[in-house]
């Protein structure tokens, strides 16, 4: 029997998760990080019809998430912008409703992702709380009999520079950056080995924009507005903001954007000294377009590179790591083949 390898990034503004994966082929899906509590199983309610969510138990309540989430709403979105995210029962949630849809009735070995910031102190924690038998809805368990946890940005690390073709760019010194909702984490890597005391994150992310140009609305129609994920697609769509019956053009905060990304990125160049003998800046996550400017503005004269849909950047290489740890480690899971000749990177 072939062992399963499956990758899910508990992100703070989306979960996104491996539905399969064949001969280097990843295919990936998400859904929102968010949430909605329940005292009972609230996706069998009839008013409003089938929706595309799982209802999983933690702790005493039921938490609904999923691609149509939104259609579970009930006036109140709770966030966990904080260090114990992983602690929280919804990132356990999340967890159980990415498993649900990766529709696997067991995974030998799953891939997860800590910011670099935290990695060191909480990856055996994080192997060890997602490591066991979970209930993920509709009466359905998924047992995970291993967990391998690696800094965030190794996924983008290995996804751009784990394959042959891409040899030319593993040489001298390069940096991998992820915008991401709250954390801002990179990687410097020499000739593909990380240099752990210059990578780091911060948390100045994509959320940091996004309430700012809320209270910014809020003032202007001197209302409550708190409606981040609306904000979050107008600046992805480049479309008007609806709110109050009215159009907010946003690119009237692009000043306000760009100091908030200047400021995440300074802190890279404040960490990392010199920028003279860097090659290559890789650029991804789900707010690299709003941090692409400031990475250019601080960094002249490098080539930014981008990747094929970079929302899914870190966990089709938390697959493909997994893969390769598999290989590498036959004596866990049999012979499933033999290891490549690149070795998984160590933050």
């Amino acid at each position: 029997m072939a062992t399963i390898v499956r990758a899910i990034d508990v992100g703070f503004g989306n979960t996104k998760y491996v539905k399969a994966s064949s001969g280097g082929k990843v295919d990936c899906a998400h859904f929102p990080s968010i949430a909605f509590d329940s005292v009972h199983d609230s996706t069998g309610e009839p008013l409003g019809g089938n929706r595309k969510t799982v209802c999983v138990p933690v702790g005493g309540l039921w938490y609904e998430v999923g691609p149509e989430v939104v259609l579970a709403a009930d006036g109140f979105i709770g966030r966990n912008y904080h260090d114990d995210y992983m602690k929280t029962p919804e990132y356990r949630a999340f967890m159980a409703g990415a498993l649900h849809l990766m529709k696997v009735e067991h995974v030998d070995l799953l891939v997860l992702g800590l910011p670099v910031a935290q990695f060191s102190a909480r990856r055996a924690e994080l192997e060890k709380a997602m490591t066991g038998t979970f209930e993920v809805g509709k009466r359905k368990k998924v047992e995970v009999r291993r967990v391998l946890v690696v800094a965030q940005p190794q996924g983008a690390l290995y996804a751009t520079f784990g394959s042959t073709g891409a040899s030319d760019k593993k040489q001298g010194r390069n940096l991998l950056i992820d915008a991401g909702s709250r954390t801002f984490d990179w990687l410097v890597t020499r000739n593909n080995r990380v240099i752990g005391k210059m990578s780091h994150s911060v948390n100045r992310g994509v959320n940091d924009m996004l309430t700012k140009i809320a209270a910014a609305i809020a003032a202007e129609v001197k209302q409550d507005f708190r409606n981040l994920e609306a904000v979050d697609e107008a600046l992805r769509t480049k479309k008007p903001l609806r709110a109050y019956q009215q159009s907010f053009d946003l690119s009237k905060f692009d000043s306000m954007i760009q100091k908030i990304a200047d400021q995440a990125v300074t802190e890279i160049q404040q960490r990392i000294g010199s920028s003279d003998d860097l090659e290559h800046i890789v650029l991804v996550g789900g707010g690299a377009h709003l941090f692409q400017g400031a990475v250019k503005r601080k960094f002249p004269g490098i080539k930014i590179s981008g990747v094929a849909d970079p929302l899914y950047a870190n966990v089709r290489g938390f697959q493909l790591i997994g893969e390769q740890y598999v290989r590498e480690n036959q004596n866990l899971f049999g012979d499933q083949g033999k290891a490549g000749n690149v070795a998984m990177v160590e933050a």
